[in-house]
């Protein structure tokens, strides 16, 4: 369907959608409490947060990249947003856009590095990351420990629609609007070319380099803009606070369908992985099983999400 701005999905990006539906059904016979509404509307803003972060990793692998500093960031913003806000909501947009400028400038760094001088992704983000999280630490420091952000943004974080979580609409029109961007805008295309043979992108005069840095820039940018939310949904974030955003993003975009070898990828499908994997840790809670098993089920995700997106491109 040519004409239309969100064309059907491959296969390779179907499949999650399925295992969702699956694991749903499932939820309904054995477990009807968890996909209650009540109980879906608890889960679905921790969902988004994930949605925003594997959107941005998802962007990073499919220029041939992978970004180990999603934690650091996370931490980072969300202690520069407290610093600069002192709980004041007159300071909320300065506080906002420090945290986002700061994220962008690790995720420059981040581009630099690897665009440019061409390190590995793997050691720069994870040395990087290191970094930001000392930097972090001591700047946090500063700071009381029960430190909140600003009422105004604690309010929105907690709001709802006609419902629904505003955190889970915003995500939504994120993901439509990236989903047009990707598929249907001339960057959308030259990025995708460029993840998928770098060579033959230079050859026809794209600008590989700048767009394998700018992947780590945007990547930054909604690792910013989810810490933000974040901070506000908890309203109190400690230094802890991106732990958990270090193999789960990359989870949700292998199981999305997000090609490891660069090039192929759909925001909307990683939205859905985030789904998947936000439910499955809620239906192990509801059994009893310990936290541990989620770092367990996370690493099985990226395994078996990495054998499809290579199966799946081996036979496009």
């Amino acid at each position: 369907m040519t004409g239309t701005p969100f064309p059907r999905l491959e296969r390779r990006f179907t499949a999650i959608w399925v295992t969702l539906v699956a694991l749903l059904l499932l939820n309904a016979v054995f477990m009807p409490q968890s996909v209650a509404p009540s109980t879906l509307l608890a889960v679905l803003p921790f969902a988004a947060f994930l949605a925003i972060a594997a959107a941005g990793q998802g962007i990073v692998i499919m220029s041939r990249g992978i970004d180990l500093s999603v934690p650091a960031i996370v931490s980072m913003s969300s202690a520069v947003l407290l610093g600069v806000s002192g709980a004041q909501d007159d300071r909320l947009w300065l506080a906002i856009a420090a945290a986002l400028l700061v994220a962008v400038c690790i995720g420059t760094i981040n581009g630099l590095l690897i665009a440019v001088l061409r390190l590995n992704p793997l050691i720069v983000t994870l040395a990087v990351g290191s970094i930001v999280t000392g930097i972090a630490i001591s700047y946090r420091e500063t700071a009381a420990a029960e430190s909140t952000v600003p009422p105004a943004l604690s309010a929105f974080s907690s709001s709802r629609v006609l419902g629904v979580p505003s955190i889970v609409l915003l995500t939504l029109v994120f993901v439509l609007f990236a989903t047009f961007v990707l598929r249907k805008t001339v960057i959308g295309r030259q990025f995708e070319l460029v993840g998928t043979s770098p060579a033959a992108a230079h050859h026809v005069g794209v600008r590989t380099r700048l767009y394998q840095a700018a992947a780590y820039v945007v990547a930054a940018f909604l690792y910013g803009v989810m810490s933000v939310l974040l901070a506000g949904f908890i309203r109190n974030p400690t230094l802890d606070v991106g732990n958990p955003y270090l193999l789960a993003p990359i989870a949700a975009a292998v199981l999305g369908g997000t090609a490891i070898s660069g090039g192929a990828g759909s925001v909307l499908s990683i939205a859905g992985a985030a789904l998947f994997l936000t439910q499955l840790e809620q239906s192990l809670k509801m059994l009893g099983f310990p936290t541990a098993w989620q770092m367990v089920v996370q690493g099985i995700a990226i395994g078996i999400g990495m054998y499809l997106s290579e199966r799946g491109g081996n036979h496009r």
